[in-house]
């Protein structure tokens, strides 16, 4: 009887979603009914990269990163991760391989083809996910669960175990499928990967409604959190809500929480950010998802809280989360050594920044962008973009190599052969991060849809939040039809030019974003300039009866600037940092062939000069300028030597920091010692 019920009510959702399917948002993160949200995205296929920067990128994401990555979990021999869903499924034999989160993986490599899909409408892409689902399907167990490591093990012992281990990454498989299977819904308008997602929904709301708070706890990493509003947007089924809502009730409800899982504390009663940086962006970001649909001010609270505190005392100036490869938590709150639990991948302290050992992983550079974006979508404060954009060119994309096929899970802001210890993670690009692989399909499907953190729309207009060089054709929420044409070489330039190609009768707003470190932009408007607040860090609205072929001009100021950190970042202080635009830069051992990084002084009215280079074939713009050199000094067995003048002069050129070592291994360095 249970089954007949699932075949019947999955049919429902297909039917359902089948009449629907015309009215249904395609947007990456669709807050089209969300009633406290103030922006809606546009949908996945309604923007177009021509050229300029985030053009090349999608291109070598066609081209490279998006196939690469297909390759690595499709190969038996260096993933498993499909053989796993095939042994799963009773198509082939042998056990498990690879870490207990390879499902999700495997499921972020599929939202990164849908994305891709999406955008292209590449037949192939459509039919490889095809083939991958049709196994995903049959692995599933009856009653929804899906998890290849306990079910290759189930198949063997006939129990039917789950969520056993506080460690299991269950939960967090299951909320990469469900992200995927809306993505890939509305990418394609198919139900097959959806009606995976669903049953698989519908089992984690029957298990959270019965499960112990100790049990219920063993999720050990709340991508589920963002998995299941998307999935509440999705079907409209409200026990996807009153899921999402009890996952952020259950949280602090038991003895022997810990801020690694986020749960040591009720989020509504935590202060500051705490614990393990990926696992806390996640929970954040889809905290917001679950404030767009109730508008509770108590998650608002708090979130506004957390940012404050990760923005203000936490964050690289790069984006980057996470500090520490290890740090402890309560710190400093407690003297009974019993109650210090240490804490992998830590935000650390207020203003516990080191460069040499950040940790920086890169799925806590991602989550940053998905918590900022949700929060843009709330508030459409520029702040949040500010930031989401900050992270996507700076510790997003050094994540993965230039020609896409090699990547990093920890993303330091200094590197130095000299250091006496060797660190846990690789700091030269690899292919396959052979213990945790969930960087490359994060970055990779990140990559593949930039586009949607382009535009956002509102009762007001349209929004423009991400600049880059693309053609823009979709409606405005009364229905009109809107399209325009960006032109810009933007982050190198900040020369914004776009044009209306078709337009509604009616007036509306153009907002532009201007960036927080945009000091004196200008708006002109058909050659004039005009009279519209231009503020940075805020969005200058401009509000008319446009018509078809009107032209608008947003300049950005372009210059270097060096910038230093709060004195308490102790492994800054008497440092700075160059940054132009949005992007942040630094000084690689390549550029220094007869210095090393360390004897760099770089004057406080140096005068920098930005000049295109080509790096493994990807066009960037590199800085120029005469700093100080200070006489070279052997440390070998030395901590302390007596300090020499800084009296010579050296050409130095830095380059961005996303592009580090793409020439070879690398010495590198972000801060560089300032005379003033």
């Amino acid at each position: 009887m249970n089954r007949i019920f699932a075949k019947g009510s999955i049919a429902l959702f297909a039917a359902s979603v089948a009449l629907g399917a015309q009215a249904q948002e395609k947007s990456l993160v669709n807050t089209s009914k969300s009633p406290y949200a103030k922006l809606q995205s546009v949908n996945m296929d309604e923007v177009t990269w021509t050229d300029g920067f985030w053009a090349d990128r999608f291109k070598v994401a066609r081209e490279s990163m998006v196939p690469n990555m297909w390759r690595i979990y499709n190969d038996a021999e260096i993933s498993h991760a499909f053989k796993n869903f095939q042994i799963a499924a009773g198509l082939d034999t042998g056990s498990h391989k690879g870490p207990s989160f390879h499902d999700g993986d495997y499921y972020k490599t599929l939202e990164a083809v849908a994305s891709m899909y999406a955008a292209t409408r590449d037949k192939r892409l459509d039919e490889m996910m095809d083939k991958a689902i049709a196994v995903i399907a049959k692995s599933q167990r009856e009653d929804g669960y899906i998890y290849t490591k306990a079910m290759i093990d189930q198949r063997k012992t006939g129990e039917k175990n789950q969520f056993q281990d506080r460690l299991s990454f269950e939960a967090y498989n299951i909320g990469h499928l469900m992200t995927a299977a809306c993505v890939h819904y509305r990418a394609t308008g198919k139900t097959n990967l959806m009606n995976v997602a669903k049953k698989a929904t519908d089992y984690l709301y029957r298990f959270y409604k019965q499960a112990s708070p100790t049990l219920a706890r063993n999720a050990i990493c709340p991508s589920h959190y963002m998995g299941t509003v998307e999935m509440y947007r999705t079907t409209r089924d409200p026990r996807y809500l009153e899921l999402a809502k009890n996952l952020i009730d259950i949280k602090g409800k038991i003895n022997d929480g810990t801020d690694d899982n986020q749960d040591r504390i009720p989020f509504r009663e935590q202060k500051k950010a705490m614990g393990h940086a990926v696992r806390a962006n996640y929970l954040y970001a889809g905290v917001a998802d679950v404030y767009a649909e109730t508008g509770d001010e108590t998650l608002i609270n708090t979130l506004n809280l957390m940012w404050d505190d990760v923005t203000s005392h936490k964050m690289y100036i790069t984006g980057g989360c996470g500090s520490l490869y290890d740090g402890v938590s309560p710190d400093g709150t407690s003297y009974n050594p019993t109650e210090v639990q240490k804490i992998h991948q830590a935000f650390g302290r207020d203003y516990q920044l080191p460069n040499h050992t950040a940790h920086n992983e890169t799925c806590a550079n991602i989550g940053n962008v998905l918590w900022n974006w949700r929060m843009l979508q709330l508030s459409g404060e520029a702040k949040y973009a500010d930031v989401m954009e900050l992270a996507l060119y700076n510790s997003v994309l050094s994540g993965i190599s230039l020609d896409g096929k090699n990547f990093l899970y920890t993303n330091p802001l200094a590197f130095s052969d000299e250091l006496p210890f060797k660190q846990r993670w690789s700091k030269d690009r690899v292919p396959y991060i052979g213990l945790s692989n969930c960087c490359p399909p994060n970055v990779v499907r990140t990559i593949a849809q930039i586009a949607s953190y382009a535009y956002s729309v509102s009762d007001k207009g349209l929004w423009l939040h991400l600049y880059g060089g693309n053609k823009l054709s979709t409606k405005l929420k009364d229905g009109s039809k809107l399209s325009l044409t960006q032109e810009t070489g933007y982050p190198w330039n900040g020369n914004i030019n776009l044009t209306i190609k078709e337009t509604s009768a009616k007036p509306y707003s153009l907002f532009l974003r201007i960036p927080g470190w945009a000091s004196s932009a200008k708006v002109l408007v058909n050659g004039k300039a005009v009279d519209a607040a231009v503020k940075p860090g805020s969005y200058a609205e401009l509000n008319r009866k446009w018509k078809k072929g009107d032209k608008v001009e947003l300049v950005l100021p372009m210059e270097a600037k060096l910038v230093e950190a709060n004195p308490l970042v102790e492994e800054t202080r008497n440092q700075v940092a160059v940054k132009r635009g949005p992007v942040v830069y630094c000084l690689e051992s390549q550029d220094l062939p007869n210095l090393d990084i360390t004897n760099v002084v770089v004057p406080a009215t140096i005068s920098l000069q930005p000049k295109p280079i080509t790096i493994d074939g990807a066009q960037v713009m590199s800085l120029e300028g005469v700093a100080k050199s200070v006489e070279p000094k052997d440390w070998k067995n030395t901590l302390y030597r007596e300090v020499s003048t800084a009296d010579k002069t050296t050409s130095i050129r830095l380059i961005p920091y996303f592009a580090w070592g793409n020439r070879g291994h690398a010495e590198m360095s972000v801060w560089l010692p300032v005379s003033r």
